[in-house]
């Protein structure tokens, strides 16, 4: 009778643990990609600029980057306003807050993307999560390298 009730004790525990690691294991999500870690693997060569005259800098992205262009990527950030504290169609996305931003000298071109969505994404000091189709730019350098098209806001 001993040996009955350890058997069946024994079996509910093991069928009950396996359930557990089968449940934990089905739970684990691929952890999400860094992608403003991916956006920083660029390199940069000097170019003269005949509309300037003088020598800029131009990005040259990596095969990482590379793939990621055109497709849609989700990023979180911080909003930089370009038309005051209000709703915006169009904005400037950053890896970093406002006094830390490219702008302020504390990071480079890499850190920051425009943005353009059709709904306008309601502006916060906080962090927030995006999603669109991403473009590299490596010819016009009166706009950022990256830009994100097509951006809707993500619920955390």
């Amino acid at each position: 009778m001993k040996s009955i009730i350890i058997r069946t004790l024994l079996f509910a525990f093991i069928f009950s643990a396996g359930n557990v690691f089968a449940q934990k294991a089905a739970d684990k999500t691929p952890p999400k990609k860094n992608n403003w870690k991916i956006l920083s693997k660029i390199t940069f060569k000097k170019e003269y600029d005949e509309m300037m005259g003088f020598k800029v800098d131009i990005p040259v992205f990596s095969k990482e980057v590379k793939a990621l262009e055109g497709k849609e990527i989700t990023i979180k950030g911080y909003i930089i306003p370009v038309e005051g504290y209000k709703s915006h169609k169009e904005f400037v996305f950053s890896a970093f807050p406002y006094n830390m931003c490219f702008f302020c000298g504390g990071a480079g071109p890499e850190t920051v993307m425009e943005v353009s969505s059709s709904e306008a994404i309601k502006y916060t000091a906080e962090t927030v999560t995006i999603k669109g189709k991403l473009a590299l730019n490596s010819t016009d350098i009166n706009k950022l390298i990256y830009s994100i098209s097509e951006a809707v806001l993500v619920k955390d």
